[in-house]
C-alpha cells in the first residue's frame, strides 16, 4: 500500500473536492479601529447597512461591551435581525479583547463589534494575528470619550435617547 501512495498526501482531508466558489468567498479579516467621540454612536449608524446584510447570513452578530446609546433601536431600524444579536459584557480590558478574540475565530460570527478605551500595540498586534485566521469581520470602536459624564454623550443625538423605566415615588 505504501508503494501506491508513494509521496502524495496521505491526510484524506487533502482528496476532497473544494468547490471554486467556496475557495472564492474569501471574507474580508482584517480588523477595523475606529476612534470615536460619540461613545460609537456615528459609527454603528456608519456600518448598520453592512450589518442587516450580514444578519442575513444566519450567523451572530456579536457585541461586546457596547455602551447604552440607543443601539437596539439603530440595528433594529436598520433592518438588522435582532435574533441574530449576541450580547457580551465583559468586565475587563483583557476580557473584552479575549472574547473577541473567540468570536472571530469561532466560525459562527459574521460580524464582531468591540467597545474598548485605546487599544495598545502589543493587543493590537495579538489581534492582527488572529485576523489571519478570522471567519467574521472584527471592528474595534476606541472610546475617546470615556472620561466624559453620559449626560453630556447623549445630548448629542436625541433621536436615540432612551426614557428611563424608572420614576421617584414620593
Amino acid at each position: 500500500m505504501n508503494k501506491l501512495l508513494g509521496v502524495s498526501p496521505r491526510h484524506p482531508g487533502l482528496w476532497q473536492d473544494i468547490p471554486a466558489q467556496a475557495m472564492s468567498k474569501k471574507v474580508n479579516t482584517d480588523i477595523e479601529t475606529m476612534v470615536s467621540h460619540t461613545q460609537g454612536r456615528t459609527e454603528l449608524k456608519q456600518i448598520s447597512g453592512q450589518l442587516a446584510q450580514l444578519s442575513q447570513q444566519g450567523r451572530w452578530i456579536v457585541l461586546i461591551s457596547p455602551p447604552n446609546i440607543g443601539y437596539k433601536q439603530m440595528l433594529a431600524s436598520a433592518g438588522v435581525r435582532m435574533d441574530r444579536i449576541l450580547l457580551v459584557h465583559a468586565k475587563d480590558e483583557f476580557e473584552t479583547l479575549w472574547a473577541m478574540e473567540k468570536a472571530l475565530t469561532s466560525g459562527t460570527s459574521s460580524a464582531v463589534i468591540t467597545w474598548t478605551n485605546e487599544v495598545d500595540a502589543r493587543d493590537s498586534r495579538r489581534l492582527q494575528l488572529v485576523a489571519k485566521s478570522a471567519q467574521a469581520v472584527g471592528i474595534i470602536i476606541e472610546n475617546a470619550n470615556a472620561h466624559l459624564p453620559d449626560s453630556t454623550i447623549n445630548t448629542q443625538d436625541e433621536d436615540f435617547k432612551q426614557g428611563s423605566l424608572f420614576a421617584a415615588v414620593h
